[in-house]
């Protein structure tokens, strides 16, 4: 195969990787940490409305997935690319911090969240 296309193919497969192992840590976490009375987390809205009831074990789950799914992702990039495997594993992190910055700019969270999860996408 073309080393620029395996490089390609990488790259997707590694967003598309850490996307679903994202998704299933946070499909899970609800079901593990029961959400506060009242709120639905399975909604945008719902979440919006019901933040200011999250306890700091609310937020154990989502850093997880953040920082799990975006790991699974650099590492099947890493593995699967021909070269340059540092950079591509670094592509798809930069992929998923920008997720994280469209998600703070989305749903409001607790300060100490926001600079965890953006410390946590930066640094990973």
């Amino acid at each position: 195969m073309n080393p620029i296309a395996r490089n390609i193919l990488a790259v997707i497969s590694g967003l598309v990787l850490g996307s679903a192992v994202n998704m299933g840590i946070i499909m899970i976490s609800g079901s593990i940490i029961l959400p506060p009375e009242g709120v639905d987390n399975t909604t945008m809205e719902g979440l919006k409305a019901g933040m200011h009831l999250f306890l700091p074990k609310h937020f154990l789950f989502p850093f997880l997935a953040h920082a799990i799914g975006t790991f699974a992702g650099a590492l099947l990039a890493a593995i699967i690319s021909v070269n340059r495997k540092m950079q591509l594993a670094l592509v798809v992190g930069v992929f998923f911090l920008a997720g994280g910055i469209a998600n703070i700019l989305m749903l409001p969270s607790p300060l100490w969240f926001t600079v965890v999860d953006l410390v946590e996408h930066t640094f990973q």
